[in-house]
């Protein structure tokens, strides 16, 4: 596990800020925290480099780019050992119709979130993507109907946080 990281009242104001809009410029930034641009900068350095961020990321929507069905696919893989792991995971992730690969514990091993053009397609992933290898040894399909993305992880304010 990594340890976290020691955030002060600024820090957290910049993450707040920044979870909501990752485009807001250092100086609208800045601004709105009461800090000199060029401190801004420093303080989203320092938290990129420590890990607190870990990116800025598009998100696309699947549907618009004729992928409307998604599904989680639990896998069983057998025998589960650690040369196993790190090839099946990179196996996965190279698919395109993945989208978020769990490494669980439990009865399945992996849950894997999926889209696809259509339930042919789905089957064709099933079939070629995943039973086909050898070390797989059960998935299990579960269509999604439909989906939310749930709240930014640090509340809108301080005072949010103790509510």
């Amino acid at each position: 596990m990594t340890d976290s990281v020691v955030l002060d009242p600024v820090d957290l104001h910049l993450l707040r800020l920044l979870q909501n809009d990752a485009r807001t410029t250092y100086r609208d930034l800045a601004a709105q925290v009461g800090v000199a641009p060029s401190t801004c900068l420093d303080r989203v350095t320092r938290l990129r480099r420590s890990g607190v961020i870990l990116g800025h990321r598009l998100k696309l929507d699947p549907a618009k780019l004729g992928r409307g069905l998604q599904a989680l696919l639990s896998v069983q893989v057998r025998p589960h050992r650690r040369e196993l792991v790190g090839p099946f995971v990179e196996r996965i992730r190279a698919l395109p119709e993945s989208l978020t690969v769990f490494h669980l514990t439990g009865p399945d091993d992996y849950l894997i979130h999926v889209a696809v053009a259509d339930m042919a397609d789905l089957q064709r992933l099933v079939l070629d993507g995943f039973t086909s290898r050898r070390e797989v040894a059960r998935v299990e399909t579960r269509l999604i109907f439909q989906q939310w993305d749930c709240g930014p992880l640090l509340p809108s304010s301080p005072s949010a946080q103790s509510g």
